[in-house]
């Protein structure tokens, strides 16, 4: 997509910012824009925002609590109120639940083990900018690697999602712990996209699944029809 402009946040602690900005570059064709979490302000003209996985500040406190009160984290909330499309995947789906972003909260998994390994999803709501590349109910493997991906929130809050069809991606097996088996969860407008799998390791087959590759291809697309 010729003028694409998606911009990857680092925090420290960050491990799959490179990771996220060759998978924006493989599917969009342009060079994905870094942006330093110490930074007040984003690049003028965004298309794309992601948060990457790792362990911002080490997990201290809670996953993703520091890193959401990071300088940058107040341009990433308005570029979101305007609209601009914002994925957070693993950690970066902790700092959008810690700033306020997405409802819930990620807590450690059940069992108290660390999760590495690629697992089945189904796709709950195909509607959304993120998720139009995909069938509905369709089932995809992604691949995931977390210690705190739990998704816990409270029964009318989970009701809530579940009503407004904000539930994205559901694991279709026992991982974490996670209520309802949530994976995925949107915001009410649709344009703010948090998922503890990581969909930007899964976009050619050497990866062993290009099954994530359909969601970037959706939100560009998205950016050229609007």
């Amino acid at each position: 997509m010729s003028g694409f402009r998606g911009a990857v946040v680092t925090f420290p602690g960050s491990n799959c910012d490179r990771d996220m900005a060759v998978a924006l570059e493989e599917v969009s064709g342009e060079p994905a824009i870094r942006v330093w979490h110490g930074d007040a302000d984003l690049p003028d003209g965004l298309d794309f925002i992601a948060l990457p996985g790792g362990f911002s500040y080490g997990d201290y406190l809670r996953s993703g609590a520091m890193a959401a009160r990071s300088p940058i984290m107040q341009a990433v909330i308005a570029a979101a109120g305007r609209g601009v499309p914002v994925l957070g995947v693993c950690n970066g789906f902790q700092v959008l639940t810690e700033s306020g972003l997405l409802p819930g909260a990620l807590m450690r998994n059940a069992g108290q083990n660390f999760v590495c390994r690629t697992v089945a999803l189904t796709v709950e709501n195909n509607q959304s900018l993120f998720t139009a590349g995909y069938d509905a109910g369709a089932e995809i493997r992604i691949p995931v690697a977390h210690h705190d991906g739990n998704y816990f929130a409270d029964e009318a809050t989970l009701d809530r999602i579940e009503g407004e069809g904000r539930v994205a991606f559901r694991y279709a097996e026992a991982v974490n712990g996670s209520q309802r088996n949530i994976a995925g969860v949107l915001n009410e407008a649709g344009n703010v996209l948090g998922m503890m799998p990581h969909p930007e390791r899964a976009i050619e087959p050497a990866h062993g699944s290009s099954d994530g590759r359909a969601l970037f291809a959706s939100a560009i697309r998205s950016l050229v029809s609007a």
